[in-house]
């Protein structure tokens, strides 16, 4: 029996303890909540991770390339970029899967050689892993942009209101853009 079919009779075994072993990454009243409410109104990060999941799992029997992907990992990875996980936690849960295949598979793995299926398999896992972790950079960037931005605009109303600002003219603003920019070549070509 070659490895895909057994993956794919397994689906929801494998899906069911990997979906256990994401939620135990959480705190324990995070986590039982997450695992206890089904509705996904009222669990939308549970539903999402459980949805992600199981494109992900299916895209990954199927031998998809990654732009098929990304989208599943882009809904996982969004939520644990917001949440206080470090980067190497927030894209851990890739890397569990192999432990789950390998834990419900236990048995067929050992009467079988499955070896070259498994690291083909391996690999797939690691490259979902390393564009998880390009989405999970990326997520952070703009999380960073939009903090930076929010202060921006904080420091210049609170400017603004001191009276310490005055309104600029188009063409002042330009000036100044223009000093901005020859300031900026300077220091490159230095």
């Amino acid at each position: 029996m070659m490895l895909k079919n057994l993956l794919s009779e397994k689906r929801a075994a494998i899906l069911e303890r990997w979906l256990d072993i994401i939620l135990e990454s959480y705190p324990a009243d995070t986590s039982n909540f997450l695992r206890q409410q089904k509705n996904r109104f009222a669990n939308p990060v549970g539903a999402a991770i459980s949805q992600g999941i199981n494109g992900l799992f299916e895209e990954l029997l199927n031998g998809k390339s990654s732009d098929e992907i990304s989208p599943f990992l882009d809904n996982v990875i969004r939520i644990r970029a917001v949440q206080d996980f470090t980067p190497s936690k927030a894209v851990s849960f890739i890397f569990l899967l192999k432990k789950v295949i390998r834990e419900v598979l236990e048995k067929e793995i050992s009467e079988n050689r499955f070896s070259d299926e498994l690291s083909a398999l391996d690999a797939d896992i690691d490259n979902m892993a390393m564009e998880a972790f390009d989405i999970y950079v990326k997520c952070r960037e703009k999380l960073y942009d939009i903090k930076a931005n929010e202060v921006r605009r904080m420091t210049f109303r609170l400017l603004q209101r001191a009276n310490l600002i005055c309104e600029l003219s188009e063409q002042e603003q330009e000036l100044i853009d223009i000093k901005n920019l020859n300031v900026k070549r300077k220091e490159v070509t230095k």
